[in-house]
């Protein structure tokens, strides 16, 4: 087994830890707020966030891009695979670390093993695993950003697991990377990937595009939800069974939408009454409607009444911000990880507060981890951290919200 065989592998079994039991729960301080760092006050200041598999990554408020947690194929960006330092033998960083090239970036994208961004210039660039999904035309994995191919100009970019998606800024959504279950949303399907963007099929003007693992949704200008790839849980949302979607098929139901977002194998989103909806596997409880469910074809209202301002999706479970800038998550809470950060271990059903009083800007859950940005601009991280992905500077799971360190 070569050497860029044997981290995969490392880093998927790490990533499998997920799945095991464990019978306590990590050592942590009685707190009844956010814990913060004694080198908060230097922290950066964040306009946005993005949590993925095993890292994070956000843009400052001076557009520069920062990246902590696993770096084994260069996804942090930093030039290099290797360190700064080590999380169970493979390459991390606890703390943020600059994104290196010099670019301004708008927004950011954090996918499982890949990252990719927009620059003040409307220009994608990528970085990270390459299995097609950082659209440079090849499959070799960078350690630093790389423009995606074709010139276009895009104003919104979505990582997902092992594909991208943008849109442009004359909002036409394009997707590249692997597509074997049409989520690339261009009519096909194939074990190939495409290596460069290819147009989302259907004459769509896209406000927003989200990408799961293997299907992709979006919201259109005339807020309408559509979505593509796989089915096999309902992800797609168009009350139908069938396994797939090639070209994007819109949600069922007549709701117009705000936002939505594309988890693990369930969606989520908001319509214009503010009120969240998800459909696709409910069995960890991240539906939020109070049941589980093995399949839900449609939208289901989360319940509690909250009015949402945007959602975000993780592997199992579900965040969102209200329009009073409070936070709350649903779903698995498992493995004594915390990703729901109320200070539990236990899955909810239902949404429940983030506690320690914080009002956010914006969430953005991770497979088993969660993130968010304050109104003051101050980034908190909760819930698995054995790769350094809560950038605070430990590797020390957190059952609340605790404030990243100062960079690298």
């Amino acid at each position: 087994m070569g050497t860029r065989s044997f981290l995969r592998t490392s880093a998927l079994l790490l990533f499998g830890l997920a799945c095991r039991d464990e019978s306590q729960s990590p050592t942590e301080p009685t707190i009844t707020g956010p814990v913060a760092n004694v080198t908060a006050a230097a922290a950066l200041t964040f306009r946005q966030i993005s949590a993925g598999g095993l890292h994070t990554c956000g843009v400052t408020s001076e557009n520069r891009a920062y990246c902590w947690g696993y770096n084994v194929y260069g996804q942090l960006g930093i030039g290099s695979d290797t360190g700064p330092e080590l999380c169970l033998s493979l390459a991390c960083s606890t703390r943020p670390v600059a994104v290196v090239g010099g670019l301004r970036f708008l927004q950011v994208s954090v996918g499982e093993d890949h990252t990719c961004g927009i620059t003040t210039d409307y220009r994608a660039y990528c970085w990270g695993l390459n299995s097609g999904a950082l659209g440079d035309g090849t499959m070799i994995y960078r350690t630093e950003p790389v423009a995606v191919v074709g010139g276009l100009r895009f104003r919104q970019v979505t990582a997902a697991s092992s594909h991208t998606c943008g849109v442009t800024t004359d909002n036409r959504a394009y997707c590249w990377g692997y597509n074997g279950s049409g989520q690339l949303g261009n009519g096909t399907w194939s074990i190939d990937p495409r290596l460069s963007p290819v147009a989302v099929l259907g004459q769509h003007q896209f406000r927003q595009v989200s990408g799961g693992v293997e299907h992709t949704c979006g919201v259109t200008t005339d807020n309408r939800a559509y979505c593509w790839g796989r089915n096999g849980y309902g992800q797609i949302g168009d009350s139908t069974e069938v396994a797939q979607r090639l070209s994007p098929t819109r949600v069922a139901g007549t709701r117009q939408w705000r936002q939505v977002d594309a988890g693990f194998v369930h969606t989520c989103g908001v319509n214009l009454a503010n009120r969240a909806f998800c459909w696709g596997r409910g069995l960890e409880g991240q539906l939020g409607n109070g049941k589980t469910y093995l399949k839900s074809f449609w939208p289901r209202a989360v319940a509690g009444g909250l009015s949402v301002e945007r959602v975000t999706a993780g592997r199992w479970h579900t965040c969102g911000e209200t329009t009073s800038n409070q936070a709350y998550c649903w779903g698995s809470n498992r493995e004594n990880y915390g990703q729901l950060g109320d200070g539990a271990t236990i899955g909810r059903l239902t949404p429940v507060a983030v506690r320690g009083g914080l009002f956010f800007g914006q969430l953005s859950a991770g497979a088993f981890h969660t993130c968010g940005r304050t109104s003051s601009a101050v980034t908190y991280c909760w819930g698995y951290n054995a790769a350094g992905q809560l950038g605070d500077g430990t590797t020390t799971n957190r059952l609340r919200p605790r404030a990243i360190a100062s960079a690298m």
